[in-house]
């Protein structure tokens, strides 16, 4: 059985990203961010959201693992602002439904989302820009990079949240990055 670790960032939405998780089959665990990465045993690792960058913990440490990353909202952005990326205020703010255009099909986490998904997203801060290696793999007309990956380096991420029932066909995202853990084992 597939086992997916979620980091958990203190967002208010964690629990619902390993029920998806679980949903699916997987085995899911809830780690909390300030434990030894080398202690967790996993196909990949989800970075969920939360509230605050300086409340994440060792999240980072789980970037220098060589199992798949999906960093979901503050995940994603912790992401981009430790490979060089940077991360800013964005101008729309709290929490909305957003359509997100998928820039590229063949990507494997959303790619299948094509041409574009409804999701709900908060752009109180966001990416501004990529960091190395990484391409844009979604856009909306509030934010440039909704979402992104590295597939060399499988790590991906998503601004929005896909575990919500806001969000169109987020458990596609989830089954994706499952797919994504099980190639790469």
């Amino acid at each position: 059985m597939t086992r997916i670790a979620v980091i958990d960032n203190h967002g208010q939405f964690t629990h619902l990203e390993q029920r998806a998780l679980r949903d699916l089959g997987v085995d899911a665990d809830l780690v909390d961010n300030d434990v030894d990465p080398e202690e967790i045993e996993a196909d990949g690792f989800v970075l969920s959201g939360g509230p605050d960058m300086d409340r994440a913990g060792r999240s980072a440490d789980y970037l220098d693992r060589d199992e798949p990353v999906l960093g979901i909202c503050l995940g994603m952005q912790l992401i981009a602002k430790e490979l060089g990326g940077s991360v800013g205020g964005g101008e729309y703010g709290g929490y909305a439904d957003v359509t997100v255009e998928i820039t590229d099909d063949e990507d494997p986490l959303i790619g299948s989302l094509a041409p574009e998904t409804r999701v709900w997203a908060s752009h109180a801060d966001e990416v501004k820009t990529l960091p190395e290696g990484f391409s844009r793999t979604g856009t909306s007309d509030v934010c440039g990079i909704e979402a992104m990956s590295d597939t060399d380096r499988d790590l991906y991420g998503v601004q929005w949240h896909p575990e919500v029932i806001h969000t169109e066909r987020g458990e596609e995202v989830f089954e994706n990055f499952r797919d994504i853990c099980e190639g790469s084992s």
